[in-house]
């Protein structure tokens, strides 16, 4: 696991939470997602997050975005309004902006850091 430190505080703790996409969103496979949430305010979560390969669709309200860092594996963003794909490899940084909808896919098993920001 990679660490992430809070100012003031301290290197971060967390428990994992397991879940697998919503059975009407599901595209391909049914993959086990790990959620490691290290730190919670009202308004932004963040922390580390793992996934099996499979793909699901996602719908981001208009208030809620998150910018993520794949540490390990591909992902890919498919836009379901356009032909538009965003590839992200380890190494690289995305961005799902607030009312993105589209198809979150795991091209090959994924870590990321993320922090999701709703206002």
């Amino acid at each position: 696991m990679s660490n992430i430190w809070l100012a003031g505080k301290g290197l971060t703790q967390s428990e994992c939470t397991i879940d697998f996409p919503r059975p009407d969103r599901l595209v391909k496979g049914n993959p086990e997602r790990h959620t490691y949430s290290a730190y919670a305010h009202p308004n932004m979560d963040c922390g580390i997050w793992q996934c099996e390969i499979g793909a699901w669709n996602i719908v981001f309200a208009d208030n809620k975005q998150e910018f993520f860092t794949v540490i390990e594996g591909h992902v890919c963003l498919h836009h379901k309004h356009s032909n538009v794909i965003v590839d992200i490899q380890a190494g690289e940084a995305g961005i799902i902006p607030p009312g993105f909808e589209g198809t979150f896919e795991v091209v090959q098993k994924v870590k990321k850091y993320y922090a999701v920001v709703e206002a």
